[in-house]
């Protein structure tokens, strides 16, 4: 790296095994005028807290004094980071909202299909080489239930709105309103869960949805209920899963997102036949980089011209 700070620095730091590369690349088609480096060392990397904007999942703790005015985060999520010391260095923080829509939503449609058409059993058949017929059943007519309403739950109701189901959102701000036939708030959370079939999970974890489906969840449910998570594996208790589905409380579970993550080898979770696991694998697409960076491109536009106003800003 030059003496020179650039004006966007992208730390060498992979999304989904993809290389960072692939990203700065994106960034310079964008931002033609603009010095856009890719720091590709760790001595590279903590010289990169001095550009104006900062992009990757990581901070350094001991760089934010270092001259960044925003730090782009390339995940949805930005409760791994160090959200004081950046507010005490004033330093803006985005995400990667929005990004995930399309992929993370075709991933949770895909995962309720597969348990209404049943491919799992499928799958072992066929391994098998067993010709033989099973029952299924309908996606029409259910009721699916959305916890969060933001870029990916939206996309969620959106791709199921030709399977002729009923929907239920959840959110903060019920008064908002949302895309969903019916919107209530986490005071009422357990009148959806009552009427649910389907239950998405796409919210952000907080103090409110911490440990949201717990034992008491689980008890409202219907049995028939499949659980799709692709929030964050903390919004479940996992503990009072595992009772749910040797109970069968629930028919079933689709994990993308577990607690504890990785999920360890020897955990209970693995052996049940009614579970699809797929490790945090929901935002993969082969098109992330290219709409991450025409959020911070446009960014760094917004800031060339002074207007304070960021997208994805969340600190």
């Amino acid at each position: 790296m030059s003496d020179t700070p650039p004006d966007v620095a992208v730390l060498r730091q992979k999304v989904h095994g993809m290389p960072a590369s692939e990203y700065a690349a994106a960034l310079r088609d964008r931002l033609p005028d603009h010095d856009v480096t890719l720091a590709r060392t760790p001595d590279e990397e903590r010289e990169a807290f001095a550009a104006r904007v900062v992009t990757g999942h990581r901070v350094d703790p001991a760089r934010v004094d270092d001259g960044m005015e925003v730090f782009a985060c390339t995940y949805a999520g930005t409760d791994h980071l160090p959200t004081e010391a950046l507010a005490d260095a004033g330093v803006a923080v985005t995400n990667a909202a929005g990004v995930h829509g399309p992929n993370v939503a075709e991933h949770a449609v895909g995962a309720m299909l597969a348990f209404t058409r049943r491919f799992d059993t499928a799958w072992r058949q066929q391994r098998e080489r067993e010709w033989r017929s099973f029952q299924a059943s309908e996606l029409q007519g259910s009721t699916v239930t959305v916890v969060g309403l933001g870029a990916i739950g939206e996309a969620v109701v959106a791709r199921l709105g030709g399977f002729g189901v009923d929907t239920i959102g959840v959110r903060y701000s019920p008064e908002k309103g949302g895309p969903t036939d019916e919107v209530v708030g986490f005071d009422a959370v357990h009148d959806a869960f009552a009427d649910t079939d389907y239950l998405v999970l796409a919210c952000p974890l907080t103090e409110t949805t911490r440990g949201l489906v717990d034992h008491e969840a689980f008890e409202t449910l219907p049995p028939e209920a499949v659980v799709v998570n692709v929030a964050r594996g903390g919004v479940v208790d996992t503990e009072a899963l595992v009772r749910a589905l040797r109970s069968n409380h629930i028919r079933g579970a689709a994990l993308d997102v577990t607690d504890p993550e990785p999920l360890p080898e020897d955990h209970p979770l693995w052996n049940f036949g009614n579970v699809l696991i797929t490790p945090h694998n929901a935002g993969h697409t082969p098109r992330y980089y290219e709409r991450l960076a025409d959020i911070v491109a446009e960014n760094v536009r917004r800031l060339d011209a002074d207007s304070g106003d960021l997208q994805n800003r969340v600190a």
